[in-house]
């Protein structure tokens, strides 16, 4: 779980609500009127790198390099210029991302720039010309890649290694891939780390030095290319600078007009309790001013759904030109495609210029609406906290409705990083002379705590390294127990319990003062792994467990048991599909359709059968403090279904799925197909079947389009 940087308040007396509404009309503060004057377009000129991008390529051709500035600075162009040296030498240069998006759109971009022919992919779904010049694909890959190049003693074949997003080091669900990647990496191969938000960047410097015996630059840059200027929408429509002129030396505050509102017990509001405030008139107001278009940051999928739903079509009909643009590029953007042609959200789209974005939605209609925006042919985005990260359609204007959001699990307070995730995408490059962060008051907008986001620095890393079964089994393909040691005091755990008293109590605390914690982690999942004949008491792999390496999954034992004791179906490709289903699912649900005449009877047999031979195996990761899923038939019966061509909008319609979570689980199910197609050494029925099980399920609309 996130460690807790702030929670806001939620207001709990009555007095504390907002009770009356007025209509909002246009207006703004008469000190904004210069501020506004210096919206429009830059004038073209020839692009001149700035000194940091200079810096960041010389230290990269002969050292490791961390670059750490803001979103939209030119970190790409860096990138590209050191991309564009090493192919010059005939070298090779392996680019990873932490999102599919992020890397189809880095893709597309390099493919423009080197050609096709140059530049390959590698997304797990997605594999095309993997043996290119420059290979883009996501850390997953790479680290099984490191994987293999250990166990086979074979050299990476890559002259240069870029990680974009370089953050993703501190996250709590995938840092652990980052660290891994770092620690494998062959010293020979340059390490080139982009980000925005690092608070720490030396100390990561200082550890890969420690572990790769060479410089690390550090290039900072603080400076955005695009100024970003906060401001407050009253709920009357009258725009405030958000903060107050500060005096030297002092910190900068609220302004004190929007400080007298924050302060006050019975303010008006935008909307009636529990209802999104009125976009169509909000857009109204932004457009007056020329702050469109615009990123609004909800806090859920109905959220972003209903907001849409709240516009019209009248500044749309103001602008013929680009209303038939639109259409256009839409009609460009979904032909062919029935499932996207057909979107419950075209009309939306077409008829407001605005459109909703998130997970629930199906990955090829998130391109479409990445598309259009990247384009400047929608007036608003609503999306979720999540948009903020990687993918690159920034807007004039990005506009915050809540100061916390939900984690999963409880409500937190939006760290400094995730704010300036949100507001890097404000302001365009070589299309906005400004850009502007937007807040809106509502029932969980906290202004006070909003006002030390924006003056607070991003917050350090944390080393989020945790052992699983799968890293015990890679690392025992190619390392003894006790090398595997050594390589965990390589961690970045190990260099923070090293650091001083007060930075690396967390640390200490959650690994123990020497690692301890961290190695007795190891230890047990090596024991369960000897008692269950997948590692010899040697600490070597067993035949089972040379060929369990290979499924570099989340259940990777689970699946590796339903193999070897014959659980999965052999020769029926959508019955493998199915059970594979249930082995990915994270939703929890009942038993109830097992008693339906209409499931499948060879399905729930085959499942039924499965569930109990595994219960055993399944109660002994759990005695023992391990993860193990519970099987649930539902997502089988999708995935079954799936597989057998029943119409996409059925299977959604009669599912607790959305779109894009159900398109989610067919994308994991094939991935993990994808690693049991890996054993055709072993058990090549199955690994067949699991090829062909493949072919069934990745089809319209889960495939994603590219235009």
């Amino acid at each position: 779980m996130r460690k807790k940087f702030y929670s806001p308040k939620r207001p709990h007396k009555k007095s504390d609500i907002t009770t009356h509404i007025k209509p909002m009309k246009p207006g703004s503060d008469k000190s904004l009127k210069k501020v506004f004057e210096k919206i429009g377009i830059p004038e073209e000129c020839r692009f001149q790198p700035d000194p940091f991008q200079i810096q960041a390529i010389k230290a990269i051709m002969k050292s490791d390099c961390l670059v750490t500035a803001p979103t939209g600075s030119g970190k790409t162009w860096i990138a590209e210029q050191v991309a564009q040296k090493i192919m010059q030498q005939k070298g090779k240069i392996w680019y990873a991302t932490p999102l599919k998006a992020l890397t189809n759109s880095i893709h597309a971009q390099f493919s423009k720039l080197f050609g096709k022919e140059n530049v390959g992919i590698l997304t797990g779904d997605i594999k095309e010309n993997p043996d290119a010049a420059i290979v883009i694909g996501t850390t997953e890959i790479l680290r099984n890649q490191l994987y293999d190049a250990m166990y086979t003693g074979d050299n990476l074949t890559s002259d240069l290694i870029i990680l974009d997003e370089a953050h993703f080091l501190g996250d709590e669900q995938r840092g652990v891939v980052w660290e891994e990647i770092m620690i494998y990496l062959p010293v020979r191969i340059p390490l080139l780390l982009l980000s925005a938000t690092i608070g720490n960047p030396f100390q990561i410097a200082k550890w890969l030095e420690s572990i790769r015996g060479k410089k690390c630059h550090v290039i900072e840059n603080h400076d955005r290319p695009v100024p970003l200027f906060p401001l407050f929408m009253h709920p009357s429509g009258t725009l405030f600078p958000l903060m107050g002129n500060a005096s030297p030396g002092e910190k900068q505050k609220l302004h004190k007009k929007v400080f007298k509102f924050a302060e006050t017990k019975n303010r008006p509001s935008m909307g009636h309790a529990g209802q999104l405030p009125p976009f169509a008139d909000i857009l109204h107001i932004l457009d007056r001013y020329h702050l469109l278009p615009a990123i609004f940051f909800l806090k859920s999928r109905a959220e972003c759904d209903q907001a849409i739903k709240l516009c019209n079509s009248s500044l749309l009909s103001k602008n013929p030109k680009k209303k038939e643009a639109l259409r256009h590029r839409i009609n460009e953007l979904v032909s062919g495609n029935p499932h996207l042609a057909d979107h419950k959200h075209r009309s939306f789209l077409e008829q407001t210029a605005t459109a909703s974005h998130h997970s629930g939605h199906l990955p090829a209609w998130k391109v479409v609406v990445e598309t259009l925006m990247a384009g400047g042919l929608l007036d608003a985005m609503f999306a979720t906290s999540t948009v903020a990260a990687g993918v690159n359609f920034p807007a004039r204007s990005v506009v915050v409705l809540n100061s916390d959001r939900f984690n999963g699990t409880e409500f937190m307070g939006l760290t400094p990083s995730e704010f300036q995730q949100m507001t890097g995408r404000a302001g365009r490059r070589g299309m906005d002379n400004i850009g502007f962060a937007i807040v809106l008051p509502g029932k969980f907008m906290d202004l006070n705590y909003v006002a030390k986001l924006i003056n607070s620095p991003p917050l350090d890393i944390e080393s989020q390294i945790n052992i699983n079964f799968s890293m015990v089994l890679n690392l025992l393909l190619s390392h003894t127990p006790d090398q595997i040691k050594l390589l965990l005091e390589k961690s970045f755990a190990s260099h923070l319990i090293l650091s001083g008293k007060k930075r690396g109590k967390k640390a200490r605390e959650k690994f123990g003062t020497g690692l301890e914690l961290l190695w007795n982690d190891f230890l047990d999942h090596m024991d369960f792994m000897i008692d269950e004949k997948f590692v010899t008491k040697q600490g070597t792999l067993t035949e089972d467990g040379i060929w369990a390496s290979k499924l570099r999954i989340d259940a990777p034992l689970l699946v590796a048991q339903a193999i070897r004791e014959n659980f999965l179906p052999q020769n029926d490709p959508a019955l493998l599909a199915a059970i594979i289903g249930s082995f990915v699912n994270e939703k929890e649900f009942t038993d109830d359709p097992l008693y339906s005449k209409a499931l499948p009877k060879r399905l729930k047999e085959v499942f039924l059968d499965a569930r109990k031979g595994l219960k055993p195996f399944a109660e002994k990761l759990l005695e023992k403090g391990f993860d193990a899923p519970n099987l649930f038939i539902q997502p089988s019966l999708l995935i079954y279904l799936w597989a057998h061509d029943e119409p996409w909008e059925d299977i959604v319609t009669g599912s607790d799925f959305a779109e894009g979570d159900l398109a989610r689980l067919i994308l994991r199910t094939g991935d993990n197909l994808r690693q049991v197609a890996k054993l055709e050494e072993n058990f090549p029925v199955i690994a067949k079947t699991a090829k062909e099980a493949m072919d069934l399920l990745l089809k319209e609309p889960i495939v994603t389009i590219y235009t």
